[in-house]
């Protein structure tokens, strides 16, 4: 691309641009529970990215602050935010399908109502389907860490991502990370210290503690067992 200045300007003269992506969608296999969720659940729950911009006091029918998970997984401690937050609502963006269906299905079960999901790729989700400065929180708990250097590249938590997520954050939100691989807690420490617009939560201007707000996963529970770290980051938008 070292011709054009731009995807956009490429794109007008017809090449195109492979774009580096965060995520490898694994399809997995769908369970006949996790097709059926989908079916029952979707109409109700389901947001479509090719429906663009969206305004969630319509979606919710309710003016309520909203907060935004990226990579939500099967789902779990998702849904338990949203019952355990009822004066928010949640957005959640997944691209594993049996997570979606996961997800539907415990928050039906749980009679949850404060939420809503997507199936698709969380950039452009970000992108067209939600308003500046609109979100109250958002949420990365353990992505992907890109672990081998050569493709750190890849992680999410880049210059560029975070300045669009600022955009969407209303003064005063905060974007709160969490993950269990210590080189990514400094990757994002550093990025996020370096970004305009930000403050770091931290008294000690690096990580805090788990914030109640955050369920403790089985997976994170058993981390504690053998000694492995987890690193929470929450910055918020100032300006």
């Amino acid at each position: 691309m070292s011709q054009f200045t731009s995807e956009q300007e490429a794109a007008k003269s017809g090449v195109y641009v492979r774009k580096i992506q965060s995520f490898v969608k694994r399809e997995g296999r769908l369970t006949s529970g996790q097709a059926k969720s989908i079916e029952q659940n979707w109409p109700t729950m389901g947001l479509k990215h090719i429906d663009g911009l969206q305004n969630f006091a319509d979606v919710f029918d309710r003016q309520a602050s909203l907060v935004l998970e990226i990579g939500f997984g099967m789902g779990k401690s998702l849904v338990e935010m949203a019952l355990n937050e009822p004066d928010k609502d949640f957005i959640g963006i997944e691209v594993h399908r049996p997570g979606v269906g996961t997800c539907l299905s415990e928050a039906a079960a749980q009679n949850v109502h404060n939420l809503r999901v997507y199936e698709h790729d969380a950039v452009e989700v970000i992108a067209d389907c939600i308003a500046d400065n609109s979100l109250a929180r958002v949420q990365l708990f353990f992505p992907d860490p890109w672990h081998k250097k050569r493709h750190h590249k890849r992680r999410i938590v880049q210059s560029d991502f975070v300045q669009k997520l600022r955009n969407k954050l209303a003064i005063g939100g905060v974007f709160h990370m969490a993950t269990d691989w210590e080189n990514y807690a400094e990757h994002m420490l550093v990025i996020m210290s370096e970004a305009e617009g930000f403050n770091n939560q931290s008294t000690t201007n690096d990580y805090v503690p788990r914030p109640e707000q955050r369920p403790l996963t089985k997976f994170e529970q058993r981390g504690h067992r053998l000694g492995h770290g987890v690193w929470d980051l929450m910055f918020e938008r100032i300006s």
